[in-house]
Formats: C-alpha cells, structure tokens, sequence
C-alpha cells in the first residue's frame, strides 16, 4: 500500500515547545511535539486555532518528524512585565531563564486522508507561501521552511532486519534488542503529547526515541513507512 507524502524543513535560529510541567524556568521539549506540528501545518493552511484539531487527529493525518541539525539549548534571561498595571509604565517586572532551542532545524513528513487539505498544502509548499505566519513553537521565534517534494511513501510490513531510520520513533513500537545503539551517538527519551482534543486538552502521550546529532537510528520494527526516492524510512507519531 503506497501514499503520496509531502516532506518539508521546518527551522529557525531559536525555538521553544514548551514542557507542561514547568512553571517559573521554562524548558522546552527537544523536538516539536505532534500537536505542534499539527498547529504549525494549520497555520499554513489558514485553520483558525479553534478549528483545526479535528482536521489533524491521527485517523486523517499522518505525521513523521525527524531531526536535520544536532539539537543545541540555551537559556535566555527574559523580562516579563504586568500588563494590567503598565499600559504606560513599568511597575511590575520580573525576570525569568527560558530554555531555548538554538539552530533548530527538523524535517516533517505528511499526508492526510482529505485531498483537499493535503492538495492545498501542497501548492502553498510548491508557491513557499503560507497563510499565517509559522514559528517555532513561540511567536517571536518566526520559522522559514524548504520543500523536500512529494514522494510515494510504501508501507512496509513484515520487517526482521535491522534499517535505518531518518524518524524519531515511538517506543510503543520497539521490543528489547531492537534497537543498535552505536559508539559516538547519543540517543535520548522524551514523553511529547501527540493529539489533543477539540478543546486543547491531550489524548494520549508517547515516549520516543532520538539521536541528539541528527544520525539515524538503526532499529528493527517490523511495520513502517518507507519514502522512495530520497531512500528514507520513518515511523508515524
């Protein structure tokens, strides 16, 4: 079974995908999480934040997300002010450190069920136009983006080889010895949310696997997608 995939870098010099669980210092995730890729694609297409969630969950869209440039943090002291009290002037100012990606680059791989929105991306990623303004994860860190091009994308099925992987990948799908951790390479979990609810509360989270440096992984998973022509294989989120 073969579909049609659009694959695209998303990057910018600074970046920010925000870990729930952190309050006062901010950290941020270490890739974009599903639900931002999702919110970033409805940016391009011109979905109002109210409405595009029930164009992307899992059943319609299908996202893979892989690394382009090895991910670098830095924190960044900002000032925050009290905007009920200073219209005019500051009297409120506090202070804070939020961790931020630095040169963040990652390649997005998509197709939906809905012709119509994946044809639409399309010619807006062929035109490198979009309808509203993307970034990377925060307003301030405005992102600019390069079409890979659209290539058939073959479900394999039945693997009991090692392969390479240019995705970051769901552990859900991997069992102990699949994966072949290899010297010099760094290799790090996160629990990222991948679909929300129509009114932005999370579904469901999953664990996945990533190399820092933007190497491949080589696993062996007995079910994913291949991308002919530019000889990639990746995983679903």
């Amino acid at each position: 079974m073969a579909e049609k995939y659009l694959v695209f870098d998303i990057s910018a010099s600074y970046g920010h995908f925000k870990k729930p669980y952190t309050t006062t210092s901010p950290l941020t995730y270490s890739i974009p999480t599903r639900t931002a890729v999702a919110g970033i694609i409805a940016a391009m297409l011109g979905f109002g934040k109210e409405e595009y969630l029930k164009h992307f969950t899992k059943e319609q869209a299908q996202i893979g997300i892989g690394i382009k440039n090895p991910v670098k943090k830095v924190r960044i002291s900002q000032n925050l002010i009290n905007t009920k009290k200073s219209i005019h002037k500051i009297y409120e100012r506090t202070q804070i450190k939020i961790e931020f990606l630095k040169d963040a680059c990652y390649r997005i791989y998509f197709s939906h069920k809905n012709e119509q929105i994946y044809q639409n991306l399309k010619k807006l990623l062929e035109g490198h136009s979009t309808v509203y303004t993307i970034s990377m994860g925060l307003s301030e860190s405005l992102a600019n983006y390069v079409f890979a091009g659209e290539f058939e994308g073959r479900e394999v099925q039945g693997n009991k080889e090692l392969v390479e992987f240019s995705s970051i990948l769901p552990l859900d799908a991997l069992k102990k010895g699949d994966v072949e951790y290899e010297d010099n390479r760094e290799y790090f979990t996160e629990t990222i949310p991948v679909e929300m609810d129509t009114d932005r509360k999370v579904k469901e989270y999953k664990e996945v696997l990533f190399e820092r440096n933007s190497n491949k992984i080589k696993a062996r998973i007995d079910s994913y997608i291949r991308i002919k022509d530019i000889d990639e294989n990746i995983m679903i989120v």
